[in-house]
């Protein structure tokens, strides 16, 4: 946790200024919960693609933190301090969260000298002013704790509260593994964005965030995604096919190398190369789908199972030409 004053948002453009939310706030105290490095672990070895959206995604942005900022809010609301809680999420801003780009016809301000709602506080920004670590060459939150494993929530209060020096360290060394292991190229090694805030000259990759979606897709061509029909969207979540490969993943495992971050583990997070898949080439079943599915007459198309979860599980085939005597 981290404390900020709001003065530090001093020259943030009005869309992204949190003090037209809360006007009479005096602090801001930003949360890092931490994503479980094991949560990373099936995407990794290409075996398990539901605990990072689960685990490394909802459970924090939509369960812990929530719980966490609640019990926050009652404590300083019962001290008389007014607070605004404000979770990780996407809604209705103004600005685009992925191009950063003004979404032109979508809301009007309510007053001449207000910002369009919703304003887009940027989170990142948010842990920066509140000391937590740095943003990395891939414009990834680092902190001297955890790397890049971590998700943020944040609220503003008109409690004045001691805040927290700034972060003066350095956590990234600008391998740019993050790029390299991106499979869409959606971080640049020539090009980089700069920005200035509370006097602290900030400097990350320039980003193409169009391919950075592709990436997460699994890349352009579905060299890190090993499903051949369309991974269902799980917990709000469900597009983590790529797993963060550059960004996240090859960045931990250079920093826990390296020594430099606090949490340590056992054993090495990476002890193979990364793999890649070629979808022109015909892979065939294992060995042991063979012997144990296919031989004893254990196998069904893959659409099969969505015709069972639509006509037997869930009953929603309204277009069933006969009764189906499980459900009806």
């Amino acid at each position: 946790m981290g404390i900020a004053p709001m003065t530090r948002w001093e020259g943030a453009p009005k869309q992204m200024d949190p003090r037209y939310i809360a006007p009479n706030a005096k602090s801001m105290i930003v949360m890092g919960f931490r994503i479980a490095r094991g949560s990373l672990r099936g995407v990794e070895e290409g075996t398990l693609y539901t605990t990072y959206p689960s685990m490394g995604y909802a459970a924090l942005n939509q369960i812990y933190a929530p719980m966490t900022l609640w019990n926050l809010t009652n404590f300083l609301e019962d001290e008389g301090h007014e607070t605004v809680a404000m979770l990780n999420a996407n809604g209705g801003e103004a600005i685009n969260p992925v191009t950063g780009n003004f979404r032109d016809g979508w809301s009007v301000p309510v007053g001449d000298e207000k910002p369009h709602p919703d304003v887009l506080v940027h989170f990142r920004l948010a842990a920066f002013l509140a000391g937590l670590g740095e943003i990395g060459y891939s414009k990834v939150f680092l902190t001297p704790q955890f790397g890049p494993r971590q998700r943020f929530a944040l609220c503003l209060t008109d409690a004045e509260l001691e805040p927290d020096p700034i972060f003066e360290g350095k956590i990234c060394d600008r391998c740019m593994l993050c790029a390299k292991h991106c499979p869409t190229g959606a971080i640049s090694t020539t090009e980089t964005v700069k920005v200035t805030v509370a006097g602290h000259e900030l400097e990350w990759a320039k980003l193409n965030p169009l391919a950075c979606e592709a990436g997460i897709q699994g890349g352009h061509d579905n060299e890190l995604n090993p499903f051949l029909k369309e991974y269902p969207r799980r917990y709000g979540y469900g597009r983590a096919i790529g797993g963060a490969s550059g960004c996240i993943r090859a960045c931990m495992d250079h920093l826990e190398k390296k020594g430099v971050l606090q949490n340590k583990f056992s054993s090495p997070f990476r002890t193979e190369r990364p793999w890649k898949l070629d979808h022109s080439q015909p892979r065939p079943p294992t060995d042991d789908v063979r012997e144990n599915y296919i031989e004893t007459g254990r196998i069904e198309d893959a659409d099969a199972y969505i015709t069972y979860n639509k006509r037997d599980n869930y009953g929603t085939d309204k277009d069933a030409k006969a009764p189906n005597p499980l459900i009806d």
